[in-house]
């Protein structure tokens, strides 16, 4: 059994710089060094598992903060992985796969992956993407959903108790529909969900007729809430995929 594990500690970070543990399931040995080289030069710590029975028990023993999968593994899909693991866990996973069809990324985020990845891909995008998921878990850990009714983010704010959704001090006027596709949204901060996921959130149904009906409302939802419409700040189009909500840092008005 393949395992590392590399433990850089160091003190008197505060709780935004503190690194993830990274899981990283990959049986190609020129990508597995890319990314382990790259987490390493980064402070991160990591695992590493080379097939998928490796990779759930290392998943299930030393529960990471987050999972690097890929899809072709030599004993098992990587479908059957995520699948395994949200069976008990919600550990975010990012899938990194040469896979680059729709449907193989659907199918990945529809098992329950957080995010998707495509080889070829840079040293600088998986970085990215791994401090929108720190954000992401960030976001969880200090404002849990449970104990909160308002969800900030920007400018953005959210009255669950009150059916309210403000931008900065105005008030916006949604359709039941819009205000269920923005709190859907929020509540998955940071998270990649699938047309499939929000229509059958939203409507109890995935028909194909559906898709379109989506995109009018995420457009004139998109109009109520961004500065610049085509150039969104919230919410973000994964064409082909679905939408994700992204953590605003900074006022945008």
């Amino acid at each position: 059994m393949e395992q590392t594990l590399h433990l850089d500690y160091q003190l008197g970070r505060s709780i935004y710089m503190n690194k993830l543990t990274i899981l990283v399931v990959e049986d190609d040995m020129s990508v597995k060094n890319l990314i382990t080289t790259t987490l390493k030069a980064h402070d991160y710590r990591f695992l590493t598992a080379k097939n998928g029975e490796t990779a759930i028990m290392e998943a299930s023993s030393h529960n990471p903060d987050v999972v690097l999968l890929d899809l072709g593994l030599p004993d098992m899909d990587g479908i059957e992985v995520i699948k395994k693991i949200r069976s008990w866990s919600n550990i975010p996973i990012i899938v990194i796969s040469a896979r680059s069809e729709d449907t193989d990324k659907i199918d990945a985020l529809d098992a329950g992956a957080d995010d998707y990845l495509t080889k070829p891909f840079s040293v600088e995008e998986l970085l990215a993407r791994l401090r929108v998921t720190q954000r992401r878990i960030l976001m969880m850990q200090s404002e849990p959903m449970s104990q909160s009714s308002v969800f900030k983010n920007g400018d953005l704010t959210i009255d669950y108790a009150a059916g309210c959704v403000y931008i900065k001090e105005k008030e916006l006027h949604l359709t039941p529909i819009e205000y269920k596709l923005l709190c859907l949204l929020s509540h998955n901060v940071g998270k990649v969900l699938t047309h499939t996921f929000i229509m059958q959130n939203i409507w109890g149904s995935s028909w194909e007729n559906d898709i379109a009906s989506l995109r009018v409302f995420m457009a004139t939802l998109r109009k109520k809430i961004e500065k610049e419409p085509n150039s969104p700040q919230y919410i973000q189009t994964h064409i082909g995929v679905g939408y994700r909500m992204l953590k605003v840092e900074e006022s945008l008005y």
